[in-house]
C-alpha cells in the first residue's frame, strides 16, 4: 500500500460511504458494502491507516459534525477527510477536485499538515459552539416561562413549549406575524413588544390580565426586549411571558381573608368564622351569633346580608335592649292609628320594612316574653300582625340574632322561650373575644390607623414596639371596641408621627406599670427560692436542683441571670 499522504474530498454525506468504499478498494483493502453513512465510518475506522476524521469550514460551508480519531504512527500516513467544495488559497489546486472523487497523488506535507490543524482548530470552535447551543436549547425547553422571539417585522423567529401552554402557540406559528395570529386572546402583551420594536429598549408590564377564550382569572407578567445578534445589531425582540396567576390568587386570598367584609382578621379561628360566612351567605336560615360586646358581631350580620343573594334588598337593624316592651313591638311589627296612646297614624314596623332582605336583631336575651311568642310565629309562617290590627302580613325575611349572653342558661331560668331558642339556634357563629385572637391585634391597629387618619386628619404612621407590646399582654376586656376607643384616645392627644405608649389611656398605663412590677416582684420571688434552696442544700447545686424540681443546668442559669 502507498504510504503518501492522502486527501479525500467529499462534498456529500449521503454519497459518502460510496466514496469511502471505492478509497478503500483502490487503497487495497477489501470490505463488504456498507449499508449505511454510520456503518461506512465503522469500516474506515477499522482500516490500518492512520486517520483524521474532520469537517472544515470553507466558503462559509460546513461539512461533517465529528473528528474520529487521530492515530499517530507518522504524518507519512495521514488521510485527511474533509467536506464540501475546498476553497483555501493555502491549499493545493488539487484539493479542487469535483464530488465523488479523491487525490491519490502525493500532496506535500507542509500543506497536508496545515489541513490538518486547520480541521483541528476549526473542530474545537465548532464542539464550543455546539456545546453552547445545546445548552441554550435545553435552557429554552426547560424554563415555564413563555419565551417568543420576533423579527424586526414582528415575524415570529422561535417559541418554546411554555408558549403553548400560556399563550396558545404552536409551531405552525413560526415565520408569522404576531400581531394577526390567532391566540384567541386580546394580545394586552402587543403594545409592550411594538414599543420594544419600535424604540429598541425593555419594557416591563407587571400583573396583566390574559383574556383567552374558555380560560378567565389569568394573570401574567411581561417583559420585552431588543434582540441583538453577534454584532450587536438589532434582530427584532424577544418576549417573555410569566404566568403569575397563582401568585395574584394566593396574595389576593391573603389579602382577603385578613380583611373580610370590614371584619379583620387574619388568625385561625377567624378563617373559620370567614369560610362559615361564604357558607351561610346564600343559605337561608336564621343564624345566631354568639359573643361578648364589641367582637363584632353586627359586622358578622352585614357579611351574611351583603355577601349573599338578598344584598340588594334591605337590611334592617333593631337594637333590642335600647327599647321598651311597648316600643319593641310596635317597631318590629308595627301598628295601626289608634291601637295605643300616641299612635296617631299607621306605622311599618321593621320587619315589613326588611321584606326581601334580612333583619339584625341585636341583644335578642332581653327582648321580653310576649314579644318572643310573636316573633316565634314570624319564625313559624313568616307572617304577623301589626299592633291593633287583626289582618296577617306575609314577609320573606332573614332573621340574623345576636347576644352576648349566654341563651341556653337564660332557657333553663325561664327567661327565654325555649322553642324561640331552638328556632334562633339552627346555625350558631361564636366570636372569639379580642384575647384569644391577640394576633389579629396588628391588623386591627393598621386598620385603625387608616381610620382616624382619615377621620382626624392627621398623618400618624405607626404606633411603638412598647405599644404593640402592651397591646400584646392586655386581655381587652372590652375587645375590638376598647382597642378602637383606645387608638381614638391616643390620636387626639398625640402631635406626632408615632404613638407612644404616654399617648394611650390611664387604664392601659397602669395595666403596663402593674405588670412590671408583678414581673419585678416575681422575680424578686423566684431568686429568693433559689437562694434558700442553695442555702438548704450547702450550696451542692445538685441537692439544691431537686429541691427546686430543676434540672442543674436550668439551676446554673438562674443562678447566672440572678447573681446569686
Amino acid at each position: 500500500m502507498d504510504d503518501r499522504p492522502k486527501v479525500l474530498v467529499i462534498d456529500d454525506e449521503e454519497s459518502i460511504r460510496f466514496t469511502f468504499e471505492n478509497f478503500l478498494a483502490d487503497e487495497g483493502f477489501s470490505v463488504a458494502t456498507a449499508r449505511d453513512y454510520h456503518e461506512a465510518l465503522v469500516r474506515l475506522d477499522e482500516a490500518e491507516f492512520d486517520l483524521i476524521f474532520a469537517d472544515v469550514l470553507l466558503g462559509g460551508r460546513t461539512g461533517i459534525d465529528v473528528i474520529r480519531e487521530i492515530r499517530g504512527r507518522n504524518l507519512t500516513s495521514l488521510v485527511v477527510i474533509v467536506t464540501g467544495a475546498p476553497n483555501i488559497e493555502s491549499v493545493s489546486d488539487a484539493l479542487r477536485l469535483g464530488a465523488f472523487d479523491y487525490i491519490s497523488k502525493p500532496v506535500d506535507q507542509e500543506t497536508l499538515i496545515h489541513i490538518a490543524k486547520m480541521a483541528l482548530k476549526h473542530k474545537t470552535v465548532m464542539d464550543e459552539r455546539e456545546k453552547y447551543r445545546s445548552n441554550l436549547e435545553a435552557i429554552f425547553r426547560s424554563v415555564k416561562d413563555a419565551i417568543i422571539t420576533v423579527d424586526r417585522e414582528m415575524k415570529i423567529v422561535e417559541l418554546n413549549e411554555s408558549a403553548t401552554k400560556i399563550c396558545g402557540l404552536g409551531r405552525d406559528s413560526i415565520g408569522k406575524v404576531f400581531s394577526v395570529l390567532s391566540t384567541r386572546c386580546k394580545k394586552n402583551c402587543l403594545s409592550a413588544l411594538v414599543e420594544t420594536i419600535d424604540k429598541k429598549c425593555l419594557v416591563e408590564v407587571d400583573r396583566l390580565e390574559c383574556v383567552r377564550k374558555n380560560r378567565s382569572g389569568h394573570v401574567v407578567d411581561i417583559s420585552t426586549s431588543p434582540l441583538l445578534d453577534n454584532q450587536g445589531l438589532f434582530r427584532g425582540a424577544v418576549i417573555v411571558v410569566r404566568d403569575e396567576t397563582r401568585l395574584a390568587h394566593l396574595e389576593r386570598d391573603l389579602k382577603e381573608r385578613q380583611h373580610f367584609h370590614n371584619i379583620i382578621g387574619g388568625s385561625s379561628k377567624m378563617q373559620e368564622i370567614y369560610s362559615l360566612i361564604e357558607s351561610l351567605a346564600d343559605v337561608q336560615t336564621t343564624v345566631l351569633v354568639t359573643g361578648e360586646s364589641g367582637t363584632g358581631k353586627e359586622l358578622v350580620a352585614e357579611a351574611l346580608h351583603f355577601k349573599g343573594a338578598r344584598s340588594g334588598k334591605p337590611l334592617v337593624k333593631v337594637h333590642c335592649a335600647a327599647l321598651s316592651e311597648n316600643l319593641l313591638e310596635s317597631e318590629l311589627f308595627g301598628h295601626v292609628k289608634g291601637a295605643f296612646t300616641g299612635a296617631v297614624k299607621d306605622k311599618i314596623g321593621r320587619f315589613q320594612r326588611a321584606d326581601g332582605g334580612s333583619i339584625f336583631l341585636d341583644e335578642m336575651s332581653d327582648m321580653p316574653q310576649n314579644v318572643q311568642l310573636r316573633l316565634l310565629r314570624v319564625l313559624q309562617n313568616m307572617e304577623f300582625e301589626r299592633v291593633g290590627d287583626s289582618t296577617p302580613t306575609k314577609v320573606n325575611v332573614r332573621i340574623i340574632a345576636a347576644t352576648n349572653k349566654d341563651l341556653s342558661a337564660k332557657v333553663k331560668t325561664g327567661e327565654f322561650r325555649e322553642d324561640l331558642f331552638y328556632r334562633l339556634n339552627v346555625i350558631e357563629i361564636g366570636l372569639p373575644p379580642l384575647r384569644d385572637r391577640l394576633e389579629d391585634v396588628p391588623f386591627l391597629v393598621d386598620h385603625f390607623l387608616k381610620k382616624f387618619n382619615k377621620k382626624l386628619n392627621k398623618d400618624i404612621s405607626s404606633v411603638s414596639a412598647d405599644v404593640i407590646k402592651t397591646f400584646m399582654d392586655y386581655p381587652w376586656p372590652g375587645n375590638i371596641r376598647e382597642l378602637e376607643h383606645t387608638l381614638e384616645h391616643a390620636f387626639i392627644v398625640c402631635y406626632r408621627d408615632i404613638i407612644t405608649v404616654d399617648h394611650l389611656p390611664r387604664s392601659l398605663r397602669d395595666f403596663t406599670e402593674a405588670k412590671s412590677e408583678h414581673n419585678r416582684e416575681q422575680k424578686k420571688d423566684e431568686s429568693m427560692s433559689i437562694l434558700w434552696a442553695l442555702e438548704k442544700a450547702g450550696w451542692n447545686k445538685a441537692k439544691a436542683s431537686r429541691l427546686l424540681s430543676i434540672d442543674r443546668k436550668t439551676l446554673y442559669r438562674k443562678i447566672k441571670k440572678y447573681k446569686l
